[in-house]
Parts: C-alpha cells; sequence; structure tokens
C-alpha cells in the first residue's frame, strides 16, 4: 500500500478505537459521534433509484450526517462513525494508490449503511440485486452493511468506494476483471493499513489460486461477472493479476488502467504498456500462473 501520512494515521487512532459494541457507544457518543444533520439539511439529495429503495425500509429510523467527502445514512451513530472515518482514510488512500493529487469531487457520495442483515435482504430483493452481494456502488451511491454484533469490519466499504473513485476518474467503461480486480487489491491494502493503525498486526491477504481453477487472460479481460460458483474464483484471479502487474510496474498499470477505460482493446493496451516487460500475452500468462497458485506471493 501506498504510505500515508503520520497525521493520517494519528487521527484515525484518536477517531476509530472501535473494541466492542459497548465502547463504541461510549467513545462515539463522548467525543467524536459523526454530527447528525436533519435530512431537509443535507447538502445534496440523492439521484441514485436505490437511494430511495433503501430509505424506505423502517423510514423512521434513518438519521444523517455528513463529512468532506460523504453523505452518511445510517440508524446508530456508534455504528457511522467509525465508517466515516474508514471512509475519509480510504478515499485519500486510494486516490495515493492512483498517484492522483486531485480527485474530481464536485458532488458528495452518499452512504447507506444497514445493520441489520434482514434490511440488507429486504434492499437486495426490493433493489433486484444479486443476492451474493454484500455491498454495491451504483449511479455514485454506496450500499454496504455494517451490523454492530460484529467487532471488525471488512474490506466491503474500501472495495466500493474504490468503484466510486475509479468511477469519477475514468467513467464506467473499465473492464469488469479490472475494475473488480483493483478494487479488491487496494480495499485490502487500505483496510490493512487502517487496521494497523489502529495497533493491530495486520496485512492484506491475497488468495493463491490452483492453475487448474484459472482463467486464460484472453477471457477474464472480456468476460462479465460468471455464474454465481465461480463469482469468488473471478475476484481472487482479477485481485491477483492487479496485483501481479502493479509489483511488476505501478506507472504502466496507471498507463494500462487510462487506456482499458478509454475503450483500447486490451491486447493493443497491454502491447504499448507492459509489452516490453514481458513480450506477449503468453509469456505474460506463464509468469502469472506462478505467481498465482504461490502462496503468500505479494
Amino acid at each position: 500500500m501506498s504510505r500515508v501520512s503520520g497525521a493520517i494515521f494519528a487521527g484515525l487512532v484518536a477517531l476509530a478505537q472501535t473494541k466492542t459494541t459497548s465502547a463504541i457507544g461510549a467513545e462515539v457518543q463522548g467525543l467524536s459521534s459523526l454530527p447528525e444533520v436533519e435530512f431537509s439539511q443535507i447538502s445534496q439529495r440523492d439521484e441514485s433509484p436505490l437511494g430511495a429503495i433503501a430509505l424506505a425500509i423502517h423510514p423512521q429510523d434513518w438519521k444523517h450526517g455528513e463529512t468532506e467527502h460523504f453523505i452518511y445514512h445510517y440508524q446508530k451513530s456508534y455504528v457511522a462513525t467509525p465508517v466515516s472515518v474508514e471512509a475519509e482514510f480510504y478515499f485519500r488512500v486510494i486516490a495515493q494508490e492512483l498517484m492522483k493529487e486531485h480527485v474530481p469531487w464536485p458532488e458528495k457520495a452518499h452512504i447507506y449503511i444497514f445493520e441489520q442483515p434482514a434490511d440488507w435482504a429486504s434492499f437486495q430483493s426490493n433493489g433486484e440485486l444479486e443476492p451474493w452481494t454484500g455491498g454495491i456502488q451504483s449511479a455514485g451511491s454506496l450500499f454496504v452493511v455494517r451490523n454492530p454484533a460484529y467487532k471488525f469490519s471488512d474490506n466491503t466499504l474500501g472495495h466500493e468506494i474504490v468503484h466510486l473513485v475509479l468511477f469519477r476518474f475514468y467513467g464506467a467503461e473499465i473492464p469488469l476483471w479490472l475494475n473488480e480486480g483493483f478494487a479488491q487489491f487496494a480495499s485490502k491494502d487500505a483496510h490493512a493499513g487502517y487496521q494497523r493503525a489502529r495497533g493491530y498486526a495486520a496485512k492484506p491477504r491475497s488468495h493463491a489460486i490452483g492453475v487448474g481453477e484459472l482463467v486464460p487472460l484472453t477471457t477474464l479481460t472480456i468476460m462479465g461477472y460468471p455464474a454465481a460458483e465461480r463469482v469468488e474464483t473471478f475476484y481472487d484471479e482479477s485481485e491477483r493479476f492487479v496485483r501481479f502487474l502493479i509489483f511488476k510496474d505501478r506507472p504502466e498499470f496507471l498507463a494500462l488502467l487510462d487506456a482499458l477505460a478509454r475503450g483500447q482493446p486490451f491486447e493493443a493496451a497491454f502491447s504499448h504498456t507492459f509489452g516490453p516487460h514481458f513480450g506477449g500475452i503468453q509469456s505474460c500468462e506463464a509468469e502469472f500462473k506462478k505467481y498465482a497458485g504461490a502462496e503468500g506471493a505479494d
């Protein structure tokens, strides 16, 4: 992960010392609770159709708040406050991962925080989402689950913020493998950094994939979402391939990202960026297979 300033880490330690559900409540209500804003007073309304679907689920329970880049819709402040700290942290880390000094952010993004699995299931059904989704970025808004019964979060929030930042920078034409792969890569690294800032020994985990499970790169780079039983492998291979390319040459990876987002075919964009490293897709794939199957590769 790109190095993040000590000031950001210090702020995180002060704001996000989450221990247990009750301790969170005491800490957040004491000094750093996300200020509540009346719905009529939030700075921007959400144009996402899913936003209206979300707020229709127990409408009397929703509260609202804002930070520099996000507007939050939530039920309990001790759940929303750590999310707000994470969201701003991830935003800055992801911008650094993309080597961007300025992020175009003319409008704040809305984040809807579901606390109960049953409410999320209702949202999935009402919004006609895939049943395996644990979070989603849609039309510039984020929808995530953060169950207060569990002490630790995962990288879901960071994953969806990556999608949002990529959308703001590069538009909606990024190939699926690259969008999901970079979201997994950057969010895993950012989440591990967030946990380290809170005093935990954490490192990003990238799962090894057996050679027999791998999809050929020429297929991976043009495919849509696979069948449900192959989704996990698709995410793992996409993340592993992104990590492989970034560690090979980050500037060339970012050039590849830019070219693919502008609609260039993968073979042409790859030739112009990583061609000198590998000579061709076949030699890249041979090297990647070894990397993909290695435990602890980073």
